[in-house]
């Protein structure tokens, strides 16, 4: 059975599809599962040894663009790719009206099924449309268990109940000299919205207690004004900011690091995903709709429109310590 994924953003919901990725290479042995996705968030699809071919797109690039030449060769370059071995299903992780045109694009004249969302659980709903089989899955459920339940319904198998993302990664330190050598943190202080932010001051608490336990720190940033915010916070704490970092790179750091405290951000969901102990801020989003998901300890702390006390956080990063020490 040849399977595409298609969920082409965002880094936290590209998160969330690797364990229905997982559950489906577990569930059906011979199965080849390809993943249609965004070129920024490709290495997080290669991550996961059960993914055969990654079909990176850049539609955010190319919607301005579309009757340029150049951009119009590339696609025809994807869509030769993604038609030369016919799938039979096409499942839409994303749910909306770009998405379903991408799956309608990738079987061309095949007979592959494409599977979606029923109108009920979808973001746009018209997108239903677009799909040959529909399945209903709550929208008040956490996107990991939507995607989970998705995936299970149209493939026909039974859930298992441990969540699995299985994902490994690593970093190569003689390429990264500026990785400390000793054990870190890392921090992750910077959103693309100003909602989404936690007061300065409360950050350089936290630093102030990983360090007195020890830890170096490394402060991540996307953007040239998150750049100057870690800049900023690390003159304050004494951290390392690296320099701009692939998501293969970042996905190295958060592996090899002891914790890591962020705000709702893909890479904080990344690092609970492989497995480190997590601490979520919320700021502007429900957790219960996106909660860190992993093996290892996981907090995820406040509210939309209600940002964690500073107390809040520190006791989690007390219980992330004494489980670290022990």
């Amino acid at each position: 059975m040849r399977v595409l994924v298609v969920k082409t953003t965002s880094m936290g919901d590209v998160v969330h599809t690797l364990p229905a990725v997982s559950d489906m290479a577990q569930a059906i042995p011979q199965i080849q599962i390809d993943w249609l996705i965004e070129e920024p968030f490709a290495g997080i699809a290669r991550l996961h040894p059960k993914v055969r071919r990654v079909i990176p797109i850049q539609f955010r690039k190319w919607r301005k663009r579309f009757w340029a030449v150049d951009v119009r060769s590339l696609l025809k370059v994807r869509l030769d790719e993604l038609r030369a071995q016919p799938y039979d299903w096409i499942i839409d992780f994303q749910g909306l009206l770009k998405s379903a045109l991408f799956a309608r694009l990738a079987r061309g004249k095949s007979s592959a099924l494409i599977a979606g969302y029923d109108r009920a659980s979808i973001k746009e709903p018209f997108a239903a449309w677009f799909y040959d089989r529909k399945a209903a899955v709550s929208r008040s459920l956490p996107a990991v268990e939507r995607n989970r339940k998705l995936a299970a319904q149209h493939l026909d198998y039974l859930l298992q109940d441990q969540t699995n993302f299985g994902i490994k990664a690593a970093l190569n330190l003689q390429l990264h000299p500026w990785c400390p050598s000793s054990a870190y943190a890392v921090l992750i202080p910077a959103a693309s919205r100003i909602e989404k932010l936690w007061p300065e001051e409360y950050w350089i608490a936290v630093a102030e207690r990983l360090k007195s336990e020890g830890l170096a720190l490394v402060i991540l940033w996307g953007s040239k004004q998150e750049h100057a915010r870690a800049e900023r916070l690390a003159l304050r704490c004494t951290a390392v900011v690296p320099p701009f970092l692939t998501v293969t790179d970042v996905a190295g750091l958060l592996a090899n690091s002891r914790m890591v405290i962020g705000l709702d951000t893909g890479f904080t969901h990344l690092a609970s995903a492989l497995a480190r102990p997590t601490i979520g801020i919320y700021c502007d989003h429900d957790p219960g709709l996106a909660p860190l998901t992993g093996p290892a300890f996981t907090a995820s702390l406040g509210d939309k429109g209600s940002a964690p006390t500073k107390a809040q956080v520190l006791d989690s990063v007390e219980i992330a310590l004494q489980r670290w020490i022990s």
